[in-house]
């Protein structure tokens, strides 16, 4: 019998801000995996963590203290601000 299931199986928190999340999707035969694919995504000190996984949101919400965060503003700006210089050239 073949059944799918989908599994976050990495969680990382980087200096940034950032948390990046890896989902592995599995597929397998009388329970022996015979086929993985992964799917990778990150979210930012500024997303929406109502649809993420409860494990995600709550180490989201450990490594967003407000230092983190107004870090994060600051990289944002400075780099909106040099995309605005480089535009102009």
């Amino acid at each position: 019998m073949y059944t799918e299931e989908s599994v976050i199986d990495t969680i990382n928190a980087r200096d940034t801000g950032h948390i990046e999340i890896r989902t592995s999707n599995r597929v397998l035969k009388d329970g022996v995996v015979i086929s993985t694919t992964y799917h990778r995504h990150v979210c930012a000190p500024d997303c929406d963590m109502t649809h993420e996984d409860p494990r995600v949101a709550a180490i989201a919400a450990a490594a967003w203290t407000p230092e983190v965060i107004a870090a994060y503003e600051e990289a944002q700006a400075a780099a909106a601000a040099a995309e605005r210089q480089n535009q102009g050239n």
